[in-house]
């Protein structure tokens, strides 16, 4: 879609890969830089010392920020977090729009952040992903729930985490069937509440995601020649 049409309030699925299909996450703390992005840019914040706080990350498995930074962000963020998937080559985000131009400012600074860090990291250059990201514009609740469902599905691409999906580390999945680990950064209640338990939602995953998930792999080797 065009993202000049994106509206405040309103739910988007944002995903990009990379170009070629070029892994993007090639270890860890790749991942972990990616995760800190989409977590703590969701409002006009500075870190100067990211590599410090990812290097604490990697050791205790949190990231080390002050309560009053998280504080700020959560009241001045002009997009909404409400899932995530990062899987080697690609990511998927599910993303509300909170202020007028948020989801533009949000992925120009964690996309550009990224990409600065790994080109830097690996002595690469030119661009890391393919083509703009995209948005696709969530119409209704029904199709809200079923994309929760794909994204959180979308580990079981890698075989090591088949039937595990809700136990893979970098995506939200656990955040909402186990302990949210990222608090209010994280806002996924317009999803789990509408579910009696963690239980039923997993199930939901189970049932209503994997079709989808197998079609859109079937298309994608399709059309790659694979």
């Amino acid at each position: 879609m065009n993202r000049d049409n994106i509206s405040v309030d309103e739910y988007y699925h944002i995903y990009n890969r990379g170009v070629g299909k070029k892994i993007i996450f090639k270890d860890d703390r790749d991942r972990i830089r990616f995760l800190f992005l989409i977590l703590y840019f969701q409002a006009e914040n500075n870190f100067p010392q990211i590599s410090r706080i990812i290097s604490s990350f990697v050791k205790h498995r949190v990231f080390d920020i002050d309560n009053k930074i998280i504080n700020n962000i959560i009241s001045k963020r002009f997009v909404e977090l409400a899932g995530f998937a990062l899987v080697s080559n690609h990511f998927h985000l599910i993303v509300k729009e909170a202020k007028e131009g948020g989801i533009g400012k949000y992925m120009q600074r964690v996309l550009n952040s990224y990409t600065k860090y790994f080109n830097t990291r690996y002595g690469v250059t030119g661009h890391l992903f393919e083509g703009p990201y995209k948005a696709v514009h969530v119409e209704d609740n029904e199709q809200l729930l079923h994309l929760s469902a794909y994204v959180h599905l979308n580990p079981r691409e890698l075989s090591e985490w088949r039937k595990r999906e809700d136990s893979f580390p970098w995506s939200s999945y656990q955040d909402y069937v186990k302990e949210n680990r990222w608090g209010y950064l994280l806002k996924n209640e317009i999803i789990v509440e509408q579910f009696r338990n963690k239980k039923e939602y997993k199930d939901f995953v189970e049932t209503s995601g994997a079709k989808e998930l197998e079609e859109e792999l079937a298309i994608d080797c399709q059309t790659s020649g694979v």
